[in-house]
């Protein structure tokens, strides 16, 4: 359970991220900011509190992986890793200016730290499954979390490798669920609507934790209670607000893929102080 300095670190980390998410792709000019916000709460508690690495040997063999399956929510994933440690704050002002090393979907041959490349939606959690088969016949103790978009959640090949995790056993496997309801075309409950997702991956045999994802305690606790689940993965569910924490950006699909103008970014920044 988070001490209360310790929920105020991890408030702080987290407004930091989003002040970084609207600097970058405002300086970029384009990128996906929104989905980003809605993500970084459950990123932050994952990379500072979770996820076992060490930023000054990131091909560490026992270390635990993050796959971001929505890969077009590299804001978030890149101010993540700054915060924990992997590159300097700064470089991510060289988001998407090649020759870059933060590209607008991740790639692994570029920055250390990223274990798979990703933007084709759907295969983040496949990825994550083979990965969590190998640890397991190496007989290694790391975790592998995959974060995927609800929106995402309409391929098909999402809940093919959702029946293997739980085919296999794979209590090393964890999906975070950034659940904000929103996809490009608009609402996802308006472009093909996924019902009760917690009753679908219940039925996909996983152990299910719904939260509010922007509540970093119940982050915290999810991930906590996921790590001690046994012979079944974990889907945590995380519902949270696209655009979170900037007024002109939340419940909207405008700025799925729009990055801030200097003059929304100016209102951003104000709003996150």
């Amino acid at each position: 359970m988070l001490t209360d300095d310790e929920l105020s670190q991890l408030a702080d980390v987290a407004r930091q991220c989003r002040r970084d998410i609207v600097r970058m792709t405002n300086k970029a000019g384009s990128g996906h900011p929104a989905g980003s916000l809605s993500a970084i709460d459950a990123l932050v508690v994952l990379y500072l509190r979770h996820l076992r690495v060490r930023p000054e040997e990131p091909d560490w063999r026992e270390r635990d992986q993050f796959f971001l399956s929505k890969g077009h929510c590299t804001p978030a994933y890149y101010a993540a890793m700054a915060a924990r440690g992997f590159f300097p704050r700064e470089e991510l002002m060289t988001f998407r200016a090649l020759p870059t090393r933060l590209q607008g979907h991740p790639s692994n041959t570029h920055l250390p730290g990223v274990d798979s490349s990703s933007g084709s939606l759907g295969q983040g959690l496949s990825v994550a499954n083979g990965a969590a088969i190998a640890a397991k016949h190496d007989g290694l103790e790391s975790r592998y979390y995959v974060m995927i978009g609800d929106g995402e959640s309409q391929e098909g090949q999402i809940w093919e490798a959702a029946m293997t995790s739980s085919d296999r056993g794979l209590d090393n496997v964890c999906a975070l669920i950034d659940a904000n309801g929103i996809q490009l075309d608009g609402a996802v409950d308006s472009v093909k609507s996924l019902g009760d997702q917690g009753a679908k991956w219940r039925a996909f045999g996983w152990e299910v934790i719904e939260i509010d994802g922007h509540d970093l305690s119940a982050i915290d606790g999810a991930l906590t209670r996921a790590a001690l689940t046994k012979g079944a993965p974990t889907a945590i569910i995380a519902r949270t607000v696209k655009g979170k924490g900037v007024s002109f950006m939340e419940n909207t699909a405008k700025y799925h893929g729009l990055a801030p103008t200097d003059a929304e970014l100016r209102i951003a920044l104000e709003e996150l102080r």
